[in-house]
Parts: C-alpha cells; sequence; structure tokens
C-alpha cells in the first residue's frame, strides 16, 4: 500500500508545470509592454533571415536565370531576321475604259479625268531570314512579287537594295540578295524532327512593328493548303498558335533552340491563335536553284476533287441535277477535269472516284495530292478508278506546271 504523499507526488508535478507555464506568460506581457517595439522586430527579422535563406537555397537548387529558353533562341537567331520594303507600280484596271472612251470623257469633263491616275505606286512590307554571310535572303514570295523595288533593313541600322534571285509561288518561297558582306545568319533547323506540342518562337516585324517576338506551340503538323483556304499553293502547313500578323510573312518560327523550323506565311481571316509557317525541309530543298534562278517544276494532272466517303455520295445522288450515279465508297471523287490537261488526255472524267494509285490506297484529296506533288514528271502512274458500277485502270503521265496565276 502507498503513502499518503506518494499519493500526491503526481499532483504536485502537475503543479509545478503550470507555476512555470504561467511565470514564463508572465515576463512574456512583461518584457512586451516594457519594449513594445523590439519584440516583434527581433521575430520578424529571424524570420525574413528564414526566408531568404530558403529562397537562395531554391534558387540554387532549381538553376532559376533571369532570363528564359525564349530569350536565348531569339539572341542566337535575332540579328539575321530583316525587314523587307516594297514597292509596285498597279495599273489603273479602269483606265482604259475612262481614258480611251470619249463619250466618258465629255460626259465627266477633263478636269474630272485629270484627277485620276493611269497607275499608282503601292507599298508593302514584310520579313525576311538571312541565311547566308554574302547576302542571301529566304522569304515568302508574295512578299516580293511583282515588285519594282525591294529594301531590306537589318536590325543594327543598316539598309540595302535587294535583288529577287529566284521565286516559287507554288511553295511561297523567294530568295533575295543583297551587297552584304559577313552579316549575321541563322541555323536551319530540321521541321521533320518536330512533334505536336513542342514550343513555336515567331519572329518578325508585324504591322511595321520591328523586331516583335510571339510564343506559342505546335498545333498540327502537315496541314494542307486546301485545307487552310488556299488551293493555290502545294504545301503543307507547320499549324502554330504563336501570333502570326501581316508583316510576320518571310519571318523565321524557331524551335526551343533558335533553330529556323518553318518560314512564317499565313494567317486564317476571321479565326485568332492559328497560323502557318512553311516546313524549313522545304525551303531546304530548293533554296539552291532559287539562289541560281531556276524555275522550280512541280508535277500536276489536272483535276479538282473532293473527299469521297459514304454519306458524302448518298448525299450528292439524292441532291445532284445529273445523270451521273456516284459509288458509295471511300475515295476522292473528280468534280472537274481541266481541258488537256494529263488527266484529260488519259481519258478520266468528272466523277469517277479514285481509290488507289499504284497500288496504294487513297482516303482522302490530301493524301492524292501529296502522292501527285511526290510524283516524277514524265512518270506514268496507274490509277484505279470506279465510274458508276464498273472498276478501271488508267496511266496518266504528270506533267510540269511551272507557272500559276495566284491571288497575290
Amino acid at each position: 500500500m502507498s503513502s499518503a504523499p506518494d499519493n500526491f507526488k503526481p499532483l504536485r508535478q502537475i503543479s509545478n508545470c503550470t507555476l512555470t507555464v504561467v511565470f514564463s506568460v508572465v515576463l512574456t506581457m512583461s518584457a512586451w509592454r516594457a519594449f513594445p517595439k523590439l519584440l516583434p522586430s527581433l521575430v520578424w527579422a529571424n524570420t525574413l533571415n528564414e526566408f531568404h535563406v530558403t529562397e537562395s537555397n531554391l534558387l540554387k537548387s532549381t538553376n532559376v536565370n533571369a532570363h528564359n529558353f525564349v530569350t536565348t533562341a531569339v539572341k542566337r537567331v535575332g540579328a539575321s531576321v530583316v525587314r523587307i520594303d516594297t514597292e509596285r507600280t498597279i495599273i489603273n484596271p479602269f483606265s482604259d475604259l475612262l481614258f480611251d472612251n470619249p463619250f466618258l470623257r465629255d460626259l465627266l469633263g477633263e478636269d474630272i479625268f485629270k484627277q485620276l491616275p493611269r497607275e499608282y505606286l503601292q507599298k508593302g512590307q514584310g520579313s525576311g531570314l538571312i541565311i547566308d554571310r554574302q547576302g542571301i535572303i529566304l522569304t515568302n514570295a508574295h512578299v516580293v512579287s511583282g515588285a519594282d523595288t525591294v529594301k531590306v533593313s537589318l536590325q543594327d541600322g543598316r539598309i540595302f537594295k535587294g535583288e529577287v534571285r529566284g521565286m516559287d509561288r507554288l511553295s511561297d518561297l523567294a530568295v533575295v540578295k543583297v551587297d552584304g558582306r559577313n552579316l549575321p545568319t541563322a541555323t536551319l533547323g530540321n521541321s521533320s524532327e518536330l512533334e505536336v506540342g513542342d514550343w513555336a518562337i515567331a519572329v518578325g516585324n508585324p504591322l511595321g512593328l520591328d523586331s516583335t517576338v510571339t510564343l506559342g506551340i505546335i498545333s498540327t503538323l502537315d496541314r494542307s493548303s486546301a485545307q487552310v483556304g488556299i488551293s493555290d499553293l502545294r504545301l503543307n502547313f507547320i499549324q502554330t498558335d504563336a501570333a502570326i500578323n501581316p508583316g510576320n510573312s518571310g519571318g523565321p518560327l524557331l524551335n526551343a533552340r533558335g533553330e529556323v523550323i518553318g518560314i512564317n506565311t499565313a494567317i486564317r481571316a476571321g479565326a485568332e491563335g492559328i497560323g502557318f509557317a512553311i516546313p524549313i525541309d522545304n525551303a531546304k530543298a530548293i533554296k539552291e536553284r532559287l539562289i541560281r534562278g531556276e524555275k522550280i517544276s512541280h508535277p500536276y494532272i489536272g483535276i479538282q476533287m473532293l473527299t469521297l466517303t459514304s454519306d458524302v455520295a448518298q448525299q450528292i445522288n439524292r441532291e445532284s441535277n445529273v445523270d451521273i450515279s456516284i459509288p458509295e465508297i471511300e475515295g476522292v471523287l473528280i468534280v472537274s477535269v481541266m481541258p488537256e490537261s494529263p488527266a484529260m488526255v488519259a481519258g478520266l472524267r468528272r466523277g469517277d472516284v479514285i481509290t488507289a494509285i499504284d497500288d496504294t490506297a487513297i482516303a482522302d484529296a490530301a493524301q492524292l495530292q501529296d502522292l501527285i506533288d511526290r510524283s516524277k514528271i514524265g512518270k506514268p502512274m496507274v490509277i484505279n478508278i470506279h465510274r458508276g458500277e464498273q472498276t478501271r485502270q488508267l496511266s496518266v503521265i504528270p506533267q510540269a506546271i511551272e507557272s500559276l496565276t495566284t491571288n497575290y
């Protein structure tokens, strides 16, 4: 049996602890009243010291730099991006009608006719990229097409007179030469290595605002010009959400390393966050020929076409007023055939459905156009078609289309 003092021992320990806590609180309150400004500043100073130590350790551990990868990429290519200003003389399309019509001259009076110009000067502006230290510049064909004068401005303030060496409207690429030496150049990357989601950095002079940089990602690859709504080009674009505006045309699209992966070329009217660039591999394939002033030949067979599915075929058969019956299959429907074209010579007709070329099944119009673009001029292609309920094989020989009227 325990004694009475032993029974009260735990109570004494609790009482001692309670007195100690109360005494500490009293001392703290007394110190706070005696030195009201000192204690909070000491506590806050200690807190700040701990924060700075933690922040410093964090920056060291994560290797954070004051600038990001975009800054590094732009510095790598920035000096090679140029501004291109053009002037072209435009003939008044109504000049012959107005000036050579004596009835209109008498009706409107000579004073009115003196105020009507027969021609006027149109100014344009775009971007370009120096790819050779001796003054070779890559840009869009539509930037310099029809230009009487070309002026090239570098970021260091130098201005050169430019000469259009070569131009290919179907791929929207051109080469301009300036009389320069030891000029800054850009590093050309490989667009074949791109993946959707990669960083995309657009550099150029949009809306006359020099040296503008925008950032986005690669939204999709191999977007056909037909899908974009530019039917007079033969291209598969890089699509990006990096802002591309008028004046960006001809400027570079960069990857995260500052390598050129595309040439900015187009925006889609009425859509925000959708821009297009020509893959740099396309430019690398023809740039030497453009520098030499050679024409770039493109194969064609001369058809207008439409991707066909069973649903589309049913709709055409239901709504069409012609006697042609469209087979309800997948392939490419020939909408029209150009006169005297390779397709007409081979016997292709409107309403035919192309299902294969050289034993390669055809699923849509973009695939068919790609096969034609990669075909060899003068080499026959075996085309499988459905004509009504019949199937046939025809041999078509692609020919060169070296000139094309565009909307530029």
